[in-house]
Parts: structure tokens; C-alpha cells; sequence
């Protein structure tokens, strides 16, 4: 047989075996496929409206407000939660703490994931979506401009999460020779994308430094980047605890027993990880507030919010994962990661709309076609993530 032969052969194979992964597996009929398709289908053809008759048709964008939902929810937060998968990649492969390596695949494909569908939000919200590019190239904002430095930030750790997501895809397709090469490569794309991350995190924030005059004085600071970076890390954190309580039952079957049993001792850790990091980040903010003098903004109903977020979403789910930790209750654990993740979502809300030219009488509200599209990006990516884990060992060493 010659290689001509043998490769048509491995490649009527390999599409043999890729059709047969595309049918259906599990139940057809569930309450999450009956909520999520209606609104992914609309939300495609609010997509095509959007791009064809423009911005202003889908949106509720203005020279004011040029940046909206799709921006502040889809990006800003969104990218805070995927902070998870560079947290547990640095505690395993480089602080070497072994018991978190059973989620380190789940947490890295759901941030590859959460970045490749943010990346598409971004281009929604682009006026002309083929000047994506000019940021990467340097085109119209000079290699000195923030957003040249977090374009390429985004664009790296992307390429990177997939490497490092890589052995696992590998491994599903049979390829044992290619999956050893790629996992050779694992411990640099880990150090690579921990980098990256960092500086993603917290050039993101550097974008709001030049809003000076916009955001309001409680949420600004030239401290604003690191104030990013610490917050992606419990942000990050919390989302792990979220989607791993919640992969735990429904793909129980994937799970062996082992991991099983050590689950409950993860989300301890993980916990505590958070509680340390929120109170480093409510340090920061409570010193900033402290030494800029800000008591007189308290006086109103900015101030509410602000104490409301401060304080409600920082400090007192930072001492329930606390007691949670001490006292191995995994309810309060996961309530502290819900209200920790609803406290990333106002705080990042807070920065880039809701604050966000407080001092004007105009104001931004999202239409319901830009909520509608999220809800469709959202379920698309629980869709595609479901779709990776009852295919491939994520949760398999």
C-alpha cells in the first residue's frame, strides 16, 4: 500500500470519525434546549439585521455613549471571569499544587472559550468590523496606544489557551504522537499566557485612564489597572466555583470517583484563594477612598451604589468565603461566589456605562436587541462548551 493510499484511507477516517461525533448526544427536549434555541435563532437574525442596517438599528449607542453593553458586559466582564484559567494553570504548573489538576482542562477550555466568543462581541460593536485589524497592525493608533498592546495581549492569549488546550483535542482525535509533542510545550504556553494575562487584565483598565473626566471620581483611579488585575483573580475564582458546582452534576458521568471525592476539597481552596485576594482588593480601594478624600460623594445616590458594591458584593462575600473555608460549608461558598460574580459584573457595569459620563443629563440604556444577542453569545458558548466535554477527556488526567 503507498502513502497516497494510506493517507486517503486515515483521511476518509478521520472525516468518518468527525461525522459521527457531530450526532446528537443526551436528551433532545430539556428545559435549557427548549429556552436557549429560540433565543440563539433570534438573536442570529438580529445579528444579520445589526450588520446590515448598521449600529444604530440594533443599538442604543451615541458620540456620547460610544461604547455600550456589548463592550461593558460582553468584553470588560466577560474576560474577568475567564481570569480563572490563568489562576489555576499558574497554581498547578508553576506553584506545583497538584490537588487543582483535575480541573485545569474545564477551566482553560472555559476561558479559551469565553475569549474566541468576547472577540465576536467586540466585533458587533465595531462601527465597521473590517477595521478590526487596525489595532493589531498599528493602523490610526500608533504602537504607543494602549489598545495596540491589549490587541495583541487578546490575540496571543487566545493562541495560547488553545496550545495549552491542545493535548486534550489531540488525544480525542488519536493522535498520541502529536499530543506528546504538545504537552512537551504545555509548562511554556502556561508561563507565556500567565504573562499575558496579566497584562490583558490590567490593560483593559488602562483603556478607562484616559476617562478621566467621564468616570465618575469613585470608580476612577490611576490605579485602575491593578485594581483590574487583583479583581480578575477572585473574579476568575468564582467563576470556577460556578461552573465547576454546576459541571459536577451535569456531567457527573464524566467525573470519576477520585475527583469525585476531591471536589469538595478544591472549592475549600479555592475559596480561600478568594477571600485573600478580595480583601487585598478591598484594601486597595479602601485606601484609595481614604487618601483622595472622597467622603462627600457618599452623600448621594452614587454613593449608595458605590457602598452597595464596596462593601455588599466585596467585603461581605470575602468573609463568607472565609467562614465558608474554616467551617467546609460549600452553601456558603457558592452564595459568596454568586454575589462575588454579581459584584465583578456592577463594578465593571459601573466603570464603562452606568458612571460613564455621570455628570451629563444624557443616559445609556441597552435596547433589547443588545441583550437578546448577549443572551445568544452566552448560550452559544454553554452550547459549544457542552458540546467539547461530552466529546473529548476534559475531565479525564
Amino acid at each position: 500500500m503507498n502513502k497516497k493510499t494510506i493517507f486517503l484511507n486515515e483521511l476518509k477516517r478521520f472525516f468518518k470519525f468527525i461525522l459521527q461525533e457531530m450526532k446528537p448526544k443526551g436528551k433532545l427536549l430539556t428545559p435549557f434546549n427548549i429556552i436557549s434555541i429560540p433565543i440563539m435563532i433570534l438573536g442570529f437574525i438580529l445579528i444579520i439585521l445589526r450588520f446590515v442596517k448598521g449600529l444604530g438599528y440594533a443599538t442604543n449607542l451615541s458620540q456620547e455613549f460610544p461604547w455600550g453593553f456589548w463592550i461593558g458586559f460582553d468584553v470588560v466582564t466577560g474576560v474577568a471571569f475567564a481570569g480563572g484559567a490563568y489562576v489555576i494553570t499558574f497554581v498547578v504548573y508553576v506553584m506545583k499544587v497538584e490537588k487543582y489538576h483535575p480541573i485545569v482542562k474545564v477551566t482553560v477550555l472555559n476561558g479559551l472559550l469565553a475569549y474566541m466568543f468576547y472577540a465576536g462581541a467586540l466585533v458587533l460593536d465595531l462601527g465597521k468590523p473590517w477595521n478590526i485589524f487596525n489595532p493589531i497592525i498599528g493602523n490610526s493608533f500608533g504602537y504607543n496606544s494602549v489598545l495596540f498592546l491589549v490587541a495583541w495581549h487578546f490575540l496571543l492569549y487566545m493562541a495560547t489557551e488553545f496550545l495549552e488546550f491542545s493535548p486534550t483535542i489531540a488525544q480525542w482525535l488519536g493522535w498520541k504522537k502529536l499530543q506528546k509533542i504538545l504537552k512537551s510545550l504545555t509548562v511554556g504556553a502556561v508561563i507565556f499566557g500567565i504573562t499575558l494575562s496579566m497584562l490583558h487584565q490590567s490593560g483593559l483598565g488602562s483603556l478607562f485612564l484616559m476617562a478621566k473626566s467621564k468616570i465618575h471620581p469613585l470608580w476612577y483611579s490611576e490605579f485602575i489597572p491593578v485594581l483590574f488585575f487583583v479583581s480578575s483573580i477572585f473574579a476568575g475564582l468564582s467563576m470556577v466555583i460556578f461552573e465547576g458546582t454546576i459541571s459536577h452534576k451535569v456531567f457527573k458521568d464524566k467525573i470519576d470517583a477520585k475527583h469525585h471525592k476531591a471536589f469538595d476539597e478544591m472549592m475549600i481552596g479555592l475559596a480561600r484563594g478568594a477571600a485573600i485576594t478580595m480583601f487585598v482588593y478591598y484594601f486597595f480601594k479602601a485606601l484609595l477612598f481614604i487618601h483622595e478624600g472622597q467622603w462627600s460623594y457618599l452623600m448621594d445616590s452614587w454613593g449608595i451604589l458605590y457602598l452597595i458594591e464596596v462593601i455588599g458584593l466585596v467585603l461581605i462575600p470575602c468573609f463568607m468565603f472565609a467562614y465558608g473555608a474554616k467551617n467546609r460549608s460549600l452553601g456558603i461558598i457558592r452564595t459568596a461566589a454568586i454575589l462575588t460574580m454579581i459584584g465583578i459584573i456592577l463594578n465593571r457595569l459601573n466603570i464603562s456605562i452606568i458612571t460613564f459620563n455621570w455628570n451629563i443629563p444624557a443616559v445609556y440604556y441597552p435596547s433589547w436587541m443588545e441583550i437578546v444577542i448577549t443572551m445568544m453569545i452566552i448560550f452559544t458558548e454553554i452550547w459549544v462548551f457542552r458540546w467539547i466535554v461530552r466529546r473529548m477527556p476534559v475531565f479525564e488526567d
